[in-house]
């Protein structure tokens, strides 16, 4: 008797166990109801992109853009040289980011200013390289000048290489410029087979220099689901699809802050993508004058991309804040919720 007594209380405590379980409300999926909407009152944004987990869940266009429709990442370029660098280095085309970048270009070598020698292919991926910039004031006459990988190497040395942070797309321009020297083909072209074709798309061909070198910093075109799915790659790790497309190490030392930028103390520089929090997240991305970014948080499985006019900086009329703001309290605010 005492048996059944115990056998019916236990039966009655899982039964009650179970009755609390199943009252338990089940987990929600974010609402980012409202990343559109407040997108709609950017007028500089073009579009507004979140990946969730794999999954699209926001996709806004400004009247006049769409899916299909190319977009000018502008400097957020310089991200996609650099993936396509540390794939260079993973198929032995380049020895490593300590390669001296006289390597290839020995007219280096009768530089009156032998700290030159001294540059390595970290120091440009890092904007180390000492050398003064080619971008802001002198962006002009550097993309007017005859040869701009001549020119960017012919600046003199305003730092000591491997220093501090020179901000400058000639500098990445001199990245395309190995790239092409090392694989015996166009930067293009390694953008198509390496990255595009492996994320199934095709890459358009984008400004070349006077001597045929695909611009390396600068002036890529991309849809922004093919933004997207660069951000998806570099959440993953490189992979893509089952293939390891950049070396997953590659990625993670990407996202390593190695210098500063002297306009704005909280963000750091890795190799050729940026990193700061937003949303009291750390997040690593791509970014363009104007506006352009692929931005990836790790730790949320979240992906946002947005492209923005290109005609005036994202400072401006405080586009960017709007937008960092927006992605704070619509993108990350829901998924931590």
């Amino acid at each position: 008797m005492k048996r059944l007594g115990a056998l019916i209380l236990a039966v009655s405590s899982l039964t009650a166990i179970a009755g609390r379980l199943q009252a338990q409300p089940a987990p929600r999926d974010p609402d980012f109801s409202g990343a559109a909407r407040a997108a709609t009152a950017l007028p500089q944004l073009h579009s507004l992109l979140v990946s969730w987990r794999g999954e699209l869940v926001v996709e806004y266009y400004a009247q006049g853009r769409s899916a299909t429709r190319p977009a000018n990442v502008k400097s957020a370029s310089k991200s996609i040289i650099a993936a396509l660098v540390g794939i260079a280095i993973d198929k032995g085309l380049i020895k490593s980011v300590r390669e001296p970048i006289a390597t290839w270009f020995p007219e280096l070598k009768k530089s009156a200013d032998k700290r030159k020698l001294a540059i390595t292919v970290e120091d440009l991926l890092t904007m180390r390289s000492g050398l003064e910039s080619t971008s802001g004031g002198n962006y002009g006459a550097w993309v007017s000048s005859r040869n701009w990988v001549r020119y960017a190497l012919d600046r003199p040395i305003v730092a000591e290489p491997g220093t501090g942070m020179e901000y400058s797309t000639g500098t990445s321009h001199l990245l395309s410029a190995i790239l092409t020297k090392a694989a015996k083909t166009s930067t293009w072209h390694l953008a198509q087979e390496w990255l595009a074709k492996p994320l199934g798309f095709s890459l358009a061909q984008w400004p070349r220099d006077p001597q045929g070198i695909y611009f390396g910093g600068n002036e890529m075109l991309m849809t922004p689901r093919q933004m997207v799915s660069i951000g998806e790659l570099y959440l993953r790790g490189g992979m893509a699809r089952g293939r390891q497309v950049v070396p997953r190490a590659w990625v993670e030392t990407s996202c390593v802050p190695r210098t500063t930028s002297r306009w704005n103390s909280d963000r750091h520089y890795g190799y050729g993508w940026w990193t700061s929090e937003v949303g009291g997240r750390q997040t690593c991305f791509a970014w363009g004058f104007g506006g352009q970014y692929i931005m990836f948080f790790r730790d949320l499985d979240l992906v946002v991309v947005a492209t923005s006019s290109t005609s005036v900086s994202d400072e401006r009329y405080g586009h960017r804040r709007q937008l960092f703001d927006l992605i704070a309290e619509d993108v990350v605010g829901p998924v931590e919720r």
